[in-house]
């Protein structure tokens, strides 16, 4: 372990201290924000402090075994015996104290506004968009999260042109921020009748759910229509003024809420949308800045890339930013896809601690 990592951890510890004695604070035990705040900052520094304070404990073993070893001949066999074993345990401990120190998303533990829009393919394209917010939906469902449709647009014959909604719950984020891109699926679709195999794409983007101290809206940067709503939904629609209908004026990006039958509820639900659309491009601008200056990164998440493709004849999803493939189509499509995101997270986490690696060398030097 070089210095320059034990004085983090050094920095860390003495962290770790201050938010102990903080939490345990009356005072600050009184101030329920207050107290939250420096309780998840604990909580999030525990996992590391624990395992700094075992690989200390580990390296004064393998100390006193080596000094037993070249002092005491009685003992020699037996000293040497747990060298190995003590040293094997320590490279594994400052493995895991290395991936503990690279740097968390910060979004991580936020909520998500998905956004999946049927692409090429036509109706096929509107199904397989469908079958995507169901898997997302089944995925929610097994891990207790909360799911808000904001907004939808259905075909005909049952598929989805587009969908926005809301999933709520613990580090919903963290999961889902991988699966922004385009997703192609090959199959023969029902309506086929000489079994040829049609390619058809659908997009996928995860925002993280700004609040509203994250981007700040000007009144004047909003252009805000009202018309009557369409499609079904009782005797108020097209009767009453409820969908709405934001434009922010900076950036043209364009909201539409109509789900609600109040004009009120559709507006704070396209406030929610248009503040998350933005804070991603805070997000995006920010990464691309990161870019230019580190490359080799694992799948930028950019939408406009193929991220993945769900074959149907050969039974398997592929993800091509890392060249993984699984033969359980149809698991995936019920929900199962803890192993894709599994595997972009490992991926993506081996590359951050190669930057930080690198960057430990360069200082060095």
């Amino acid at each position: 372990m070089t210095a320059q990592v034990l004085d983090k951890l050094k920095m860390r510890e003495a962290r770790y201290e201050e938010l102990t004695r903080l939490v345990s604070d009356p005072a600050v035990q009184a101030d329920s924000n207050a107290y939250r705040t420096h309780a998840k900052a604990l909580a999030e520094l525990t996992p590391l402090i624990d395992a700094f304070r075992e690989r200390l404990r580990l390296g004064a073993e393998l100390d006193e075994a080596r000094q037993l070893a070249a002092s005491d001949p009685e003992f020699k066999a037996l000293a040497d015996a747990e060298i190995p074993q003590l040293t094997a345990r320590l490279a594994t401990l400052d493995e895991s104290i290395r991936v503990l120190l690279v740097p968390k998303d910060p979004n991580d533990e936020r909520n998500v506004v998905l956004e999946i829009r049927a692409g090429t393919g036509g109706d096929e394209a509107a199904l397989f968009a469908s079958d995507l917010f169901r898997m997302y939906s089944r995925y929610a469902e097994r891990r207790g999260w909360k799911i808000d449709v904001m907004n939808s647009s259905s075909t005909g014959v049952g598929g989805i042109k587009e969908v926005i909604a809301t999933f709520e719950g613990r580090g919903v984020y963290g999961r889902f921020k991988y699966e922004s891109g385009v997703h192609r699926v090959q199959r023969v679709p029902a309506t086929e009748a000489s079994g040829r195999i049609h390619t058809s794409t659908a997009t996928v983007a995860v925002l993280p759910e700004a609040e509203e101290v994250d981007i700040v809206i000007e009144p004047k940067d909003i252009r805000i229509d009202t018309c009557c709503s369409s499609g079904p939904g009782g005797q108020s629609v097209n009767t009453t003024y409820s969908a709405v209908r934001l434009t922010h004026l900076p950036t043209g990006i364009v909201v539409s809420q109509q789900d609600e039958k109040s004009q009120i509820k559709n507006r704070q639900k396209a406030m929610k949308v248009l503040r998350s659309r933005l804070y991603e491009m805070e997000l995006r601008k920010q990464q691309d800045a990161i870019a230019k200056e580190r490359r080799g990164q694992v799948g930028s998440g950019d939408r406009s890339e193929k991220i993945r493709t769900y074959n149907f004849k050969e039974n398997r999803v592929t993800d091509h930013r890392i060249n993984f493939t699984m033969h359980q189509l149809e698991d995936a499509l019920d929900g199962d896809i803890d192993e894709l995101i599994n595997q972009m997270e490992s991926r993506s986490q081996a590359d951050k601690l190669k930057q930080a690696t690198e960057a430990e060398t360069a200082t060095e030097a």
